[in-house]
Protein backbone atom coordinates (compact mmCIF):
# COMPACT_ATOMS: atom_id res chain seq x y z
CA UNK A 1 0.00 0.00 0.00
CA UNK A 2 2.61 2.37 0.80
CA UNK A 3 4.53 2.37 -2.48
CA UNK A 4 1.27 2.71 -3.96
CA UNK A 5 0.81 6.03 -1.99
CA UNK A 6 4.64 6.78 -3.31
CA UNK A 7 3.98 5.78 -6.80
CA UNK A 8 0.95 8.49 -7.18
CA UNK A 9 3.05 11.00 -5.12
CA UNK A 10 5.69 10.65 -7.66
CA UNK A 11 3.02 11.07 -10.43
CA UNK A 12 1.46 14.38 -8.69
CA UNK A 13 5.06 15.83 -8.52
CA UNK A 14 5.73 15.06 -12.30
CA UNK A 15 2.88 17.02 -13.16
CA UNK A 16 3.63 19.85 -10.43
CA UNK A 17 7.43 20.08 -12.20
CA UNK A 18 5.99 19.84 -16.07
CA UNK A 19 3.33 22.40 -14.99
CA UNK A 20 5.85 25.11 -13.41
CA UNK A 21 8.48 24.49 -16.18
CA UNK A 22 5.61 25.32 -19.02
CA UNK A 23 4.00 28.43 -16.40
CA UNK A 24 5.19 31.05 -19.10
CA UNK A 25 4.49 29.14 -22.46
CA UNK A 26 1.97 30.42 -24.89
CA UNK A 27 0.39 28.05 -27.53
CA UNK A 28 1.64 30.18 -30.06
CA UNK A 29 5.57 29.24 -28.69
CA UNK A 30 5.29 25.85 -28.36
CA UNK A 31 3.69 25.33 -31.62
CA UNK A 32 7.26 27.17 -33.22
CA UNK A 33 8.95 25.15 -30.97
CA UNK A 34 7.19 21.94 -32.52
CA UNK A 35 8.44 22.97 -35.85
CA UNK A 36 12.14 23.74 -35.10
CA UNK A 37 13.19 20.21 -36.29
CA UNK A 38 12.13 21.02 -39.60
CA UNK A 39 14.34 25.09 -39.92
CA UNK A 40 17.14 23.42 -41.10
CA UNK A 41 16.38 21.98 -44.11
CA UNK A 42 14.26 23.84 -46.40
CA UNK A 43 13.33 21.52 -48.85
CA UNK A 44 11.12 19.12 -45.45
CA UNK A 45 9.94 23.08 -43.92
CA UNK A 46 8.28 23.32 -47.51
CA UNK A 47 6.59 19.86 -46.95
CA UNK A 48 5.80 20.13 -43.84
CA UNK A 49 4.05 23.92 -44.20
CA UNK A 50 2.42 21.59 -46.99
CA UNK A 51 1.01 19.18 -44.83
CA UNK A 52 0.12 21.65 -41.49
CA UNK A 53 -0.68 24.90 -43.67
CA UNK A 54 2.03 26.09 -40.56
CA UNK A 55 5.06 28.21 -41.29
CA UNK A 56 8.03 26.99 -40.73
CA UNK A 57 11.06 29.87 -40.23
CA UNK A 58 13.63 28.03 -42.50
CA UNK A 59 16.83 28.69 -42.33
CA UNK A 60 19.75 28.26 -45.11
CA UNK A 61 22.28 25.43 -44.44
CA UNK A 62 25.70 26.86 -43.68
CA UNK A 63 27.94 27.05 -46.67
CA UNK A 64 31.51 26.20 -46.75
CA UNK A 65 34.04 28.77 -46.33
CA UNK A 66 36.37 28.93 -48.70
CA UNK A 67 39.63 26.88 -47.87
CA UNK A 68 37.16 24.84 -45.70
CA UNK A 69 35.02 21.91 -46.11
CA UNK A 70 32.06 20.65 -44.94
CA UNK A 71 31.98 17.18 -43.62
CA UNK A 72 28.84 14.94 -43.57
CA UNK A 73 28.67 13.11 -40.41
Amino acid sequence: MFDVFLNVLGVVFLWLAVEYCLRHQTAESLDDASMVPFADDPEVARRVELATGKTVKAVAPEEAKKGWINLEM
